[in-house]
C-alpha cells in the first residue's frame, strides 16, 4: 500500500473527492481527511490518532533501539562475571525483550503526544483552511487515483506519495 497525500481548498471539493475515490473502490477506511481544528467534517472520514501523531514510527524506532540496548547489556553482563554467577545466552536473550519492550513503551508515549513528522510540511495549508486528503491505495492503482483527481479537481494538488504505510494505519 501507498499513501497519497492531496491539498483540497475547501470542504465542497473534498467532499466531491471523496465520492469519486469511493466510486473507485477505493474502501472508506483508507480515505482519512485532515482539517483544521474545530472545522466540522460532517460525513467525511476523519483522520484518526494514528494519522494525526507520530505513535507508530516512534514505536518502531523505541523497540529498536531499546532492544538494541538491551542487547548490549545482556553481553557486557554475559562478560562481567558478578560473584560467581553464570549467565547464558537467555539473559542477552531476556535484556534484549526488555529493551524492546520498555523501548516501545516510553517511546510510543512520546509518539503519542508529538504530531506526525511527515504532515510538518502541510500544517500552514491547514491552518489556513486548506484540508488534506490521505489515501491509501495498492501501488498499482496509484497512477490511476491521480489521474481521477487531477483530471475531475484540477484545484486540487497533489502532494506526493509515500513509499510504504504502516500495516496497520
Amino acid at each position: 500500500m501507498r499513501r497519497m497525500y492531496f491539498l483540497v481548498p475547501d470542504l465542497e471539493i473534498t467532499k466531491k473527492i471523496v465520492d469519486d475515490l469511493l466510486l473507485a473502490r477505493v474502501d472508506e477506511r483508507h480515505i482519512h481527511v485532515l482539517a483544521r481544528r474545530g472545522t466540522p467534517l460532517e460525513e467525511l472520514p476523519e483522520a484518526s490518532f494514528m494519522q494525526k501523531t507520530d505513535f507508530l514510527p516512534a514505536l518502531e524506532q523505541g523497540v529498536a533501539v531499546g532492544g538494541a540496548t538491551g542487547a548490549l547489556a545482556g553481553l557486557v553482563a554475559l562478560a562481567l562475571p558478578v560473584g560467581g554467577l553464570v549467565l547464558g545466552g537467555g539473559a542477552v536473550l531476556a535484556a534484549s525483550l526488555a529493551g524492546a519492550g520498555l523501548g516501545a513503551w516510553w517511546s510510543s508515549m512520546i509518539g503519542a503526544s508529538v504530531g506526525n513528522r511527515r504532515l510538518k510540511e502541510y500544517e500552514e495549508a491547514i491552518e489556513k483552511g486548506q484540508l488534506l486528503v490521505m489515501v491509501d491505495v495498492p501501488k498499482d492503482k496509484v497512477h490511476k487515483i491521480e489521474e481521477l483527481v487531477k483530471e475531475h479537481h484540477p484545484e486540487a494538488e497533489c502532494k506526493g506519495v509515500d513509499p510504504t504505510i504502516p500495516a496497520f494505519p
